[in-house]
């Protein structure tokens, strides 16, 4: 039987979040996707009197390319790809995942050469089309949150489907004071960190760009951080799963990495100059959202979270200027139940425990 909350989807992820206009190109991309998800959005595209293009992606085979990646022929690739994408307007990625550690065993000099000639695809999509990403519930996934499948369905749909529109005051009320704000400290278990967003913009994301979503971002003055940070969210990045994350801040550099694989993650880090400086800090308040279940774009928008990122800055839009192929979500819970925190804006404490203390910003609260 056909889930009907799968065309609500659909249409809250064309109406909504890329809102599509009469005679424009959406480019639908599918990874690991049941058919009725890319049917779903190729009948709202066409709804909206515009134009559906799909990709249709498998993990498996991706991996397969990744492992006998050259440079030339990503090189090629890549300049396919950034061809098809400076033809359309909108951009919706659907990313299932049948086995979260599919790229585990791709050599690291292999993941790094496709990384680099993918990057302008990425950019270009970023800067210059109106796009949402999203994952597709699987067992996997369910797996990763300790749920049934069926009680993960829900909570999926649940999550995406939240009314976005609904939290957007309270969200640009976050923005304007972190846009007033010149220094941030936060405090908690293992963690005393000072940084500047003096000058740097914040963003609001309410469902446009991600789905889930529920965040509002900025990036540090790339030179400015300075402490210890302990991420208490595991994570997984080019495959690999990561846990007990230690980061240590000088002149805004990480001076040094560790966590249950300090090997890799320095080898990640290594990537590129860029790759030890932070291009995001960002906030998370999604009330659906409560424990991390290492899928990145449910996990930086936790409730009573936030995020500090390794590597690339969002070019355009709070961009501190550092550049690396790297980008790689950190996320740290402050509820009480993760060992709580504190979060400071020019010396005045904003968050204790994963709680907005001003009035205005209640409705972000859990």
């Amino acid at each position: 039987m056909h889930d009907p909350r799968i065309d609500q989807l659909a249409s809250q992820l064309i109406n909504y979040s890329t809102s599509v206009r009469k005679g424009e190109k959406v480019l639908i991309d599918l990874y690991d996707t049941p058919p009725e998800v890319g049917v779903a959005l190729i009948r709202a595209t066409r709804d909206a009197k515009a134009m559906p293009f799909v990709n249709i992606n498998d993990s498996r085979i991706s991996r397969e390319m990744l492992v006998g990646a050259t440079d030339r022929q990503f090189q090629i690739h890549g300049d396919n790809l950034l061809r098809q994408m400076k033809g359309m307007d909108a951009y919706i990625a659907v990313r299932g995942s049948h086995n979260i550690n599919e790229s585990s065993d791709v050599p690291g000099v292999k993941m790094k050469t496709a990384m680099k000639r993918m990057r302008p695809v990425q950019d270009y999509r970023v800067r210059k089309t109106r796009w949402v990403v999203l994952r597709w519930p699987t067992s996997s996934m369910a797996q990763q949150a300790s749920m049934s499948t069926e009680a993960f369905e829900d909570f999926f749909f649940r999550v995406c489907l939240l009314d976005y529109a609904k939290l957007l005051p309270a969200m640009k009320a976050l923005k304007q004071l972190m846009d007033q704000t010149s220094e941030v400290h936060i405090l908690g278990e293992g963690t005393d960190l000072k940084f500047s967003i003096d000058g740097l913009k914040s963003y609001v994301c309410g469902g446009e760009k991600n789905i889930p979503d529920g965040e509002v971002f900025t990036a540090p003055v790339k030179d400015s951080v300075e402490g210890v940070l302990s991420y208490n969210a595991p994570t997984i990045y080019q495959g690999i799963a990561f846990d007990q994350i230690k980061l240590e801040f000088s002149k805004g550099k990480v001076v040094k990495a560790t966590s249950n694989d300090t090997k890799a993650i320095n080898r990640i880090l290594n990537s590129d100059p860029g790759a030890r400086f932070i291009g995001e800090f960002a906030l998370g308040f999604n009330p659906e959202i409560r424990h991390p279940m290492r899928d990145i774009l449910f996990d930086e928008k936790i409730a009573g979270s936030f995020h500090f990122t390794p590597g690339q800055a969002y070019e355009g839009e709070a961009d501190n200027g550092n550049r690396s192929q790297v980008h790689w979500d950190m996320v740290c819970i402050q509820r009480p139940d993760y060992g709580g925190g504190e979060i400071y804006f020019d010396g005045k404490l904003i968050r204790k425990d994963g709680q907005f203390l001003a009035k205005k910003l209640a409705p972000l609260n859990s």
